[in-house]
């Protein structure tokens, strides 16, 4: 019987991801082939399309599916794309909820590859296509100045804690100054970088100049929010980013037994959420 459709569904990591082809017959039937590992490289893209070349059926359409990993998917994704492959690029709560709709138990990587190739032939997805350089520019030097913030408190509480020791070297303490001094010079570095990376696009500019608006909310927090959404190109609802950002609520409660406290999932984007935090805070006041 002639196949319908076919997709590729990886689950994909650091150093490795794994495949696994679901094929659909003209009665709707799902066949599935064995499932391997490739590394996540430049070798590896290949043998995977060596691989997909022995098992596909050339006069059917072929996709591939992946979660957006971090960033551990982009540069397979992006070598699919710069070879015209068609790509679906989904995020990680949107296939959390299929596979509590199959009610699948078991998770390993093959599981998740099987279940990936499943989702992309029984649900309609966007094609990806690779974000602007300038938000990926600009989700690195976000990223970093979040780094450099976090290294310098890390220092300060050293400081805090050596001025409280005992006979503390002079030396230890001169170094940590010197050190939060040239981290304080990172930071105005990459404060200036950032705003360059604005400048660069018309659009992008506006955007950040109507949210600024907004009380209680600076430069990083919309250039974070921005650069992480990647100008919120994967999200079609506020529940959505919700969710992605880790906001969603959490509630656990059994009739009268169990009475837990809702809390936020927290799993989801820690940079939105750390961006978020002092114009909630001015919000709160």
């Amino acid at each position: 019987m002639a196949i319908r459709k076919q997709c590729i569904g990886i689950d994909i990591s650091k150093s490795t991801f794994t495949a696994c082809l679901c094929q659909q017959a003209e009665d709707g039937k799902l066949t599935f082939s064995k499932v391997l590992d490739f590394g996540n490289d430049s070798k590896g893209f290949n043998q995977l399309l060596r691989w997909v070349k022995g098992l596909i059926v050339s006069d059917s359409e072929l996709v591939f599916l992946m979660e957006a990993t971090g960033v551990y998917y982009e540069n397979l994704a992006h070598h699919l794309y710069k070879i015209k492959k068609r790509v679906h690029v989904v995020l990680p709560n949107t296939s959390k909820h299929y596979f509590s709709s199959l009610n699948v138990k078991t998770k390993t990587d093959a599981v998740d590859a099987r279940i990936l190739s499943q989702f992309g032939i029984e649900r309609v997805h966007k094609l990806w296509s690779p974000p602007p350089s300038t938000l990926l520019q600009l989700r690195n030097l976000t990223r970093y100045y979040v780094q450099l913030q976090e290294q310098k408190t890390t220092l300060g509480n050293i400081s805090h804690s050596k001025d409280c020791a005992h006979d503390i070297q002079v030396f230890i303490t001169k170094s940590n100054k010197k050190l939060i001094t040239e981290i304080d010079k990172e930071i105005e570095r990459c404060l200036k970088e950032i705003k360059k990376a604005i400048e660069k696009e018309d659009v992008l500019k506006e955007h950040v100049r109507k949210v600024l608006t907004i009380k209680g909310v600076g430069l990083i927090t919309v250039a974070t929010i921005l650069a992480e959404t990647m100008g919120f190109e994967q999200f079609h609802s506020s529940k959505q980013l919700v969710s992605y950002s880790g906001y969603d609520v959490v509630q656990r409660e059994s009739g009268t037994s169990i009475k837990g406290k809702t809390r936020i999932s927290k799993k989801g984007n820690r940079y939105i959420r750390n961006a978020h935090y002092f114009p909630a805070m001015v919000a709160c006041r």
